[in-house]
């Protein structure tokens, strides 16, 4: 796809990111109203880069198009939820799924059955309605949920085992499902004090 192209593909990627965070935003702040503190630590978001879409084309065996990116990769538009414990991934993600006009596309829990490697985190894919003058159309946006310790987890794993690796391959993903088992005890001793502080 050319430069003119990609820029006229993914103004409606655009618009749903935006509508989305502005829902997630609101919801932190119903929960911040009724239970006095907020679920969400940070957002992050990002809209994929015509080389990454090309390259994630071409790792599919599709040509890199325009069309082919706008039917076949769902994740254009992305966003990121850190958030600080477990339950507030659940509540944040259930209050979404609730909302009547988004289409859940893609669900799947790394949290409940994590990845081998140790790799958590909640993984939605929405359907967000973009009207035009005339028409409406559904564009998907990815939303990642993550506590702290899971980002923290994953962007170690990432910064370490993307390197060309010195180490033994095997050693590490077992070093990395234990730091994940650490990391999670964690979280949860953090979440009895938090509710117990409550």
């Amino acid at each position: 796809m050319t430069t003119e192209q990609y820029y006229s593909l993914i103004p409606p990627y655009q618009d749903a990111l935006s509508l989305i965070l502005t829902r997630l935003e609101i919801l932190d702040h119903a929960v911040y109203e009724k239970e006095g503190f907020r679920p969400i630590h940070s957002i992050t978001h990002r809209i994929k880069e015509k080389e990454s879409m090309e390259k994630k084309l071409k790792k599919k065996g599709a040509d890199e198009t325009c069309e082919n990116a706008r039917t076949m990769l769902k994740d254009i538009a992305g966003i990121r939820v850190i958030c600080f414990f477990e339950q507030d991934i659940r509540h944040l993600a259930e209050a979404l799924k609730k909302q009547s006009d988004l289409v859940i596309i893609r669900e799947k829990d790394y949290i409940a059955t994590p990845k081998p490697n140790g790799y958590r985190s909640y993984h939605l894919i929405v359907g967000v309605p973009i009207y035009h003058m005339d028409s409406m159309e559904y564009f998907p946006v990815e939303i990642q949920f993550r506590t702290i310790s899971m980002d923290f987890w994953a962007a170690m794993e990432h910064r370490i085992c993307y390197k060309n690796q010195p180490f033994n391959e095997m050693e590490m993903k077992s070093a990395f499902r234990q730091y994940a088992e650490i990391l999670e005890k964690m979280e949860k001793s953090f979440e009895v004090y938090s509710e117990n502080g409550a």
